[in-house]
């Protein structure tokens, strides 16, 4: 491989800021020199969810492993192999505790190594399909687009409806200031699908480029349909197929056909308004977050926002210094953690060296992994021994607590003892969804931002009047109240083989998949970020859906090649689980008595949540087990 002097003078620029504990996962893989675990090069583990650059190594320690790193990759650059190619699954594990500097257990071996390639979750090998054999895909947001690539991998043909103009889903339609992911970018994208990121935490613009650009890259908008809403989709038990009723973009209806039928229509839709008398006849301007307009300018304005969530914390902020006043109307309060790579740029030298040494990507994508998703899941365990139940669930909860609380203190500093009250929650850390801080507290000690604690209770002309009487008058009216999702698939009607539509199975708000994936009177009919499967101790939903997406290729697989026409989850096998899921979920933290959310309905059961590891799930749906299914072979006359 060739290269020249500039690009040896990148790389050493690169080396010279990038993250230690990576370097060392590399260093071990380049060299096979595993001193590079042991002290003095040892990390050390840092406090909150930051990167740890520096590892926490003596400045001699770290002069050392970057001048190691830099010879190492300017060898493996000019040819040398990598030493240590494929680790084993204990070697993974070791490695992980080290670049973590904490334990990790031994099952994420297997995991580990899917996610650095070795196990890739992309399959390019052929399925041999009949030849009447389709697949529908409903939505070509973050979940569709991953079941046309993977669908497209493997030969398989298949049609997206999409009822926006374009890719992207949610980060299409989300345009409001301030819009972004509280994951960080490089493990919100597919594993199979690098990007050359801005940022740390992209803004949304850059998010749906990405997406655009993964579109072109694996070349599936030939397969979509634009501007085309699917209204129902009924299983003919006779002929095991699919009737998928359309309408285009010029209001002409069609019915297609299909095997299977993916539904990767997302859950953040539509937008839920709250009840408020008078709410429509508010005489200023008013919209939903969710619908913002493209026109909308605040200068001046005197801004009241209903809602404060995570929408709300990322417009607030936004837009705090452009408003006469913003009047913020709060729900419930809620746990926001230090976001300090809030738009952080990613040094253009640390750009070059993810795109030129996939290693280093790879490694700091896994540290990320486990930073974001699984290191804090024992800590939503209630302890039945634990002596203050009412703030926490355990002792490390409570830790969780006093950090959380020491950093919005912190944060509001000379406001601290009049607004600490009303913004710190009295119930566990994590029992709602876990939001990043980027710069909301400080927001609140800008003299022009009103905090109110009492709901709004009805609309007169500008005014919204709380349930103690007192009024605020308003130029703009901005509803944050979210999207109804409780009730999962929303934008389309699915009929299964019984003639029930699956609103009538899950009881309207009462949504049960097997794995999230597929429902016992629905076969060949696969959910994607279907219910139970939202990662809520934290992480990439994206991950979720490629473990998804892997089971239902494999099911794929293994029905085409037994000469399958149908496959339908088992009753007993379906119930089971989500027995299991309801059990595990009496002993975390969304079912506090203290906590009420969007997870939760109000029967009281956790509909969106998973209460399992991203390890758990991954094992889960490695292989599929066809005995977990009905299945059919009668012939297609």
């Amino acid at each position: 491989m060739e290269q020249s002097q500039s690009d040896d003078g990148l790389f050493a620029q690169a080396i010279e800021i990038a993250n230690i504990p990576t370097l060392l996962m590399v260093l071990v893989q380049l060299t096979g020199e595993e001193r590079w675990l042991e002290p003095p090069y040892r990390p050390t583990r840092l406090r909150g969810m930051g990167d740890n650059d520096t590892g926490g190594l003596t400045d001699a320690a770290q002069l050392e492993v970057r001048e190691a790193a830099l010879t190492a990759i300017l060898a493996w650059r000019a040819g040398k192999p990598t030493a240590i190619p494929d680790p084993s699954n204990d070697m993974l594990v070791r490695m992980l505790s080290v670049t973590m500097a904490e334990d990790v257990p031994s099952e994420y071996g297997n995991m580990t190594a899917a996610q650095l390639g070795q196990l890739p979750f992309l399959d390019h090998t052929p399925i041999d399909t009949p030849a009447n054999f389709s697949v529908v895909i409903i939505g070509a947001g973050v979940s569709g687009l991953c079941a046309a690539i993977n669908l497209d991998a493997a030969g398989i043909p298949f049609t997206v409806y999409e009822k926006s103009a374009t890719v992207g889903g949610v980060w299409w339609d989300n345009r409001y200031p301030g819009a972004g992911v509280d994951t960080p970018n490089h493990l919100y994208s597919y594993s199979f699908a690098s990007y050359d990121w801005k940022k740390y935490f992209a803004l949304r613009d850059e998010l749906h480029t990405y997406l655009e650009d993964v579109a072109s890259r694996f070349d599936v908008k030939k397969n979509v349909h634009f501007n085309t809403e699917v209204n129902t989709t009924t299983y003919q038990a006779a002929k095991h197929r699919w009737a998928v009723e359309v309408t285009h973009a010029d209001g002409s209806h069609e019915t297609v056909h299909a095997s299977l039928v993916i539904s990767a229509a997302g859950i953040f839709n539509p937008p839920v308004y709250p009840e408020v008398e008078g709410l429509a006849e508010f005489t200023g301007k008013s919209w939903h977050s969710a619908q913002w307009p493209d026109n909308a300018d605040l200068t001046g304005k005197r801004v009241a926002i209903v809602g404060n969530g995570a929408s709300c914390m990322q417009i607030a902020p936004e837009i705090q210094n452009d408003v006469a006043s913003l009047t913020i109307f709060q729900r419930s309060n809620h746990w926001a953690a230090p976001f300090e790579q809030f738009r952080r740029e990613v040094p253009e030298p640390l750009r070059f060296l993810m795109n030129e040494v996939p290693l280093y990507q790879a490694w700091y994508r896994v540290r990320l992994g486990w930073t974001f998703n699984d290191r804090i899941h024992n800590a939503l365990q209630k302890d039945p021994n634990w002596p203050h139940p009412e703030r926490a669930l355990n002792a490390q909860n409570d830790a969780h607590r006093a950090y959380f609380t020491e950093y919005v203190t912190k944060e509001l500093g000379d406001r601290a003892d009049e607004l600490l009250n009303s913004v710190l929650p009295t119930y566990p850390p994590f029992g709602k969804r876990m939001l990043m801080d980027n710069g909301w507290y400080r927001m609140l000690r800008n003299p022009q931002v009103n905090l109110v604690t009492d709901s709004v209770q009805r609309i007169e002309e500008n005014r919204l009047i709380t349930g103690s009487g007192t009024e605020y008058e308003a130029d703009v009216l901005i509803i944050a109240t979210g999207f109804d999702v409780l009730r999962f698939i929303t934008t389309y009607e699915a009929v299964g083989r019984s003639g029930r539509s699956l609103r009538e199975v899950w009881e309207d708000d009462n949504a049960k998949a097997y794995m999230g994936t597929v429902i016992p009177d629905f076969p060949n009919f696969f959910t994607l970020y279907g219910p139970n499967l939202q990662p809520g101790h934290g992480g990439s939903l994206i991950f979720v859906i490629e473990m998804q997406m892997h089971y239902i290729m494999d099911v794929i697989r293994k029905m085409t090649s037994a000469g399958l026409r149908s496959v339908e989850c088992r009753q007993e096998v379906h119930d089971a689980y989500n027995e299991g899921v309801d059990d595990a979920h009496k002993n975390m933290v969304w079912t506090h008595s203290g906590v009420q959310s969007y997870y939760r309905n109000p029967r009281g059961r956790i509909v969106v949540n998973s209460p399992y590891r991203n390890v758990d799930f991954f094992d889960m749906t490695h292989t599929a087990d066809l005995a977990d299914y009905l299945t059919e072979q009668t012939e297609v006359n």
